[in-house]
């Protein structure tokens, strides 16, 4: 049995590590680019040097055994650490490939991010983007990720976080809703279709002290479909400022109240990265960017809600103007 670092076969342990989450070999070999013999070759050597099987096989599949799984514990973030050693050293030295790898909400991606892309390429031509979208929680370094856009408290473990927008919640119509609906209260909602959590709308109508019984059309798991619907004049959405404000400057969706949900910095977007990558150059230059255009997107909102102001003039004048009218007529009847 193997009892000292001399002798362990450390090129093996990516193919062990492989070979453990996926119970495959061959699939293995597809990840790590590497043929079925050789991978199996690999096992092979590192059990024989240790002394003592790792996996338990059971036809094609192999499962690890108690020794594996303890073995894993360890080679896992040893693995991981080694390889974000190596990305922060070639970023250091100057030598690293200029592409940040970056992963996010599909919502954020295409309703706020993909129509800023070109603004990144022309004042950032020599560093590339791959963006990767999840819903789940992406772990950067196991997964080879510089960054992450992120939406929660802040607090990641092992990361370095930068809040970037506590954006409100508020309601968003189409501009037909909108002729039909601005300027009335919250209890004129209540009857509309309405998109989105039912709890978050009983959130928003307690603002105005009221209580019904929601049960909206549609639910969403990306809110970016959401916004869609909304845009297509499905039903009245409950939704974030800053993914809607392409939308709302362009007149797309209207923002149908004054009232907003804050849930504050326990829900906001965040950049994520880890904390050797503070001053790559390339990180840098992101983080800046993503202040500036956050900036010019706040300025957007400010004009739309600029515009939705005077429209809610509008729509009380007219209301006033026709009150005395339809007074008039009751009195001649």
């Amino acid at each position: 049995m193997l009892t000292s670092m001399a002798r362990l076969p450390l090129q093996t342990l990516p193919a062990f590590r492989a070979v453990a989450r996926t119970a495959n070999l061959r699939a293995a070999a597809e990840e790590l680019h590497l043929t079925h013999s050789a991978v199996s070759q690999q096992i092979k050597l590192l059990e024989e040097q240790l002394g003592f099987e790792l996996f338990d096989r059971r036809g094609r599949r192999v499962a690890l055994n108690a020794s594996g799984a303890t073995l894993l514990r360890a080679v896992e973030p040893a693995l991981a650490g080694l390889e974000e050693g190596v990305r922060a050293a070639a970023a250091a030295s100057g030598s690293a490939e200029q592409t940040l790898r970056i992963t996010l909400l599909s919502s954020f991606a295409q309703r706020w991010l993909l129509p800023r892309i070109a603004r990144w390429r022309e004042q950032h031509p020599e560093i590339g983007l791959e963006l990767s979208t999840s819903q789940h929680l992406v772990e950067l370094q196991r997964e080879g990720f510089h960054a992450a856009l992120r939406q929660g408290d802040g607090q990641w473990k092992g990361l370095r976080a930068d809040c970037l927008t506590d954006s409100p919640i508020i309601v968003l119509g189409s501009p037909q809703a909108a002729r039909r609906l601005l300027g009335s209260d919250a209890k004129a909602l209540v009857d509309e279709p309405l998109l989105g959590s039912t709890s978050l709308w009983q959130q928003w109508f307690a603002l105005s002290g009221l209580r019904p019984r929601v049960n909206p059309v549609a639910s969403f798991s990306d809110a970016g479909l959401m916004l869609q619907a909304a845009e297509q004049n499905i039903g009245l959405a409950l939704g974030r400022e800053i993914l809607a404000a392409d939308a709302l400057r362009d007149g797309r969706l209207v923002r149908m109240s004054s009232l907003s949900l804050r849930i504050g910095a326990s829900d906001a977007y965040w950049l994520a990265y880890p904390p050797e990558l503070a001053e790559w150059p390339p990180l840098c230059a992101l983080r800046a960017w993503l202040q500036a255009e956050m900036d010019s997107s706040q300025r957007g909102l400010d004009e739309a809600s600029n515009r939705t102001l005077a429209m809610l003039e509008a729509a009380e004048q007219a209301a006033a103007q026709s009150a005395p009218k339809a007074s008039a007529r009751r009195s001649r009847r």
